[in-house]
């Protein structure tokens, strides 16, 4: 699968430990995300996930399966082995993972890479990598789905970080119905969200509403 910008409107980024511990529940969970229409999807097992790795291979090959079927692109966070192993899409890579040029060498040609950039010096760096195909930045807003969150970024430095990027920049970190409009207006390709899909009582409705949201910034845009 070749990248495409539009990807990453309506990222959902998960695991397990995102809906209590609980396969079968996240499953669904991804499944009606899917079916409503969120536009790339990264599997990220961390903080506090029960599963072991054969739990986790299983559950990754699982999710596969799903996005192959409604042709959602998908990423799995910080190991490319595993996405070269259960055939994902693409990988995303963490300042505090994987060091960005192992997974490069390993993976350019094979996998899509994402890579978190939440400075300016960040950037930079990533401009000069030819094989990262978009860049994650945040957390925009203070969030409680990453235990390991950097203080929030704002969307002032967000807008700064956007016009200095090279790459695409998907937003992540603390985006709600709330602050959906503010952020989509600094630029950004799109957003990646846990909890607002996750944590929504209404997962599908949570996801048209995000994909409106979007619809409506770039008729505004383009009406200016």
């Amino acid at each position: 699968m070749r990248f495409d910008p539009n990807m990453l409107r309506v990222y959902l980024v998960g695991g397990t430990q995102d809906v209590g511990n609980d396969p079968d529940r996240f499953l669904h969970d991804v499944e009606v995300a899917l079916a409503a229409g969120v536009t790339a999807f990264q599997y990220r097992e961390k903080d506090g996930s029960q599963l072991d790795h054969a739990a986790t291979v299983k559950m990754a090959t699982r999710l596969r399966d799903l996005t192959r079927h409604y042709r959602v692109p998908y990423f799995i966070d910080d190991d490319e082995e595993l996405a070269l192993q259960v055939g994902a899409d693409g990988v995303h890579v963490g300042q505090k993972d994987q060091r960005i040029e192992t997974v490069i060498r390993r993976a350019a040609g094979q996998l899509m890479i994402g890579y978190s950039c939440n400075t300016a010096a960040e950037i930079a760096k990533a401009n000069r990598l030819a094989a990262v195909d978009y860049v994650g930045a945040g957390p925009v807003f203070p969030t409680t789905s990453k235990a390991d969150a950097d203080p929030a970024l704002g969307l002032g430095e967000l807008a700064r970080l956007n016009i200095a990027s090279q790459h695409p920049l998907v937003a992540i970190g603390g985006i709600s119905q709330a602050n959906l409009a503010a952020t989509l207006k600094t630029g950004v390709a799109g957003v990646a969200v846990i909890s607002m899909i996750l944590g929504s009582h209404d997962i599908a409705g949570t996801v048209t509403g995000m994909r409106s949201a979007y619809h409506a910034k770039c008729e505004l845009l383009g009406h200016q």
